[in-house]
């Protein structure tokens, strides 16, 4: 018999989340964003699901550009962090890719190079990662422009859209609209998926929605359902082990966890080497037969306990949804110190990936 881990991909709630954000963003049109192995789901499942509702995807690097050619998609593809190597501008020219520029060393290469692929130009607006000084772009268009290079389209991206008492994305919005007016009709982009939710926020004419289309909040303390979105992962096992434990009884490594009454607890198989997050609490919710459930002692590689004081007929095979439509995987993450993109994409390759309604 296989193990019973397993994460539920339910593709209609995909849907539903990317409507939303078309919804919230028109009139701008909205670009699929499936990098990181579609944020866990599988980036060839997501894009086909997405295939009849987008135009352009957006990936991190060339390789996820490549993985959506080979799993049969057509549609232009944007590549966010741009090329790594300059031999890797053909491979994008002759795909369709669109290449986002942000250093000179890229525009070096375009520069001495042969390959014309879509440029994006990508403006720094203050969160100080990646892309050009904005009094830069107008040059770095010109020079471009020399060699037979055309910029289609610039771009940025915002460090505190998920808050919405910050003051910065204002900021980076207005930064952007100077550095980018003289690049004449081009298309813009700025929108995060944190964007989707500000109240009056200039969207441009593209927006990138990325952990909102898996059901994830973008905003600071706020859950997904909240906003309106549904859970696309449901990342479920089953109790393997049942015992009781007198008070006083320890849990697990480190006996981070000591039983202070008569308790029946369970072992659910499940662990840190599956993406469960090790660093979880004492506390962090788990749903078995309708019923919130807690985390009890510290997460185990393979496995992890939780209190079944209020289900007492919980039993061994019993199926426990440890993210999902009970428990908001927000929520899940804030029990761990962290944010649902890193749980979602942090989902290991031993958890089979099932879409929901096959078997």
């Amino acid at each position: 018999m296989s193990r019973p881990t397993v994460a539920r991909i339910h593709l209609d709630n995909l849907r539903h989340n990317f409507r939303l954000a078309r919804e919230r963003a028109a009139p701008s049109r909205t670009i699929a964003v499936v990098k990181a192995d579609g944020y866990g789901h599988g980036i060839g499942r997501v894009a086909r699901a997405l295939a009849a509702e987008t135009d352009l995807y957006a990936v991190a690097c060339l390789e996820e550009a490549i993985a959506l050619r080979e799993a049969g998609l057509t549609q232009p593809v944007l590549l966010l962090q741009g090329v790594h190597e300059a031999r890797d501008l053909g491979v994008c020219e002759a795909q369709n890719f669109t290449v986002v520029v942000h250093d000179p060393q890229q525009l070096a290469w375009l520069e001495s190079g042969k390959a014309r692929p879509q440029i994006w130009l990508k403006v720094n607006t203050g969160m100080n990662r990646l892309g050009f000084a904005p009094g830069d772009l107008e040059t770095t268009r010109d020079r471009l422009a020399q060699v037979g290079v055309a910029v289609t389209g610039a771009m940025t991206h915002f460090a505190c859209a998920d808050d919405e008492h910050s003051e910065s994305t204002a900021r980076q919005t207005e930064v952007f609209d100077q550095a980018t007016a003289g690049l004449g009709a081009i298309t813009r982009s700025v929108a995060n998926s944190a964007a989707h939710f500000r109240s009056g926020q200039a969207l441009f004419d593209r927006t990138r929605p990325g952990i909102m289309l898996y059901g994830g909040s973008p905003m600071l303390g706020c859950h997904g359902p909240a906003l309106g979105l549904r859970a696309v992962m449901t990342l479920e096992s089953r109790l393997i082990a049942t015992r009781e434990l007198a008070p006083g009884d320890a849990v697990g490594y480190g006996e981070t966890w000591r039983a202070c009454r008569p308790t029946r607890m369970g072992m659910v198989c499940i662990g840190y080497g599956d993406g469960y997050p090790r660093h979880a609490v004492n506390g962090t919710p788990m749903w078995i037969r309708g019923t919130r459930v807690p985390l009890i002692g510290r997460v185990s590689m393979d496995m992890l306990a939780v209190d079944l004081s209020d289900v007492p007929g919980a039993a061994v095979g019993d199926t426990v949804e440890l993210w999902g439509e009970n428990i908001p995987v927000d929520e899940v993450a804030v029990c761990a110190g962290t944010i649902s993109y890193e749980l979602l994409t942090g989902v290991t390759q031993r958890v089979p990936r099932i879409e929901a309604g096959n078997q």
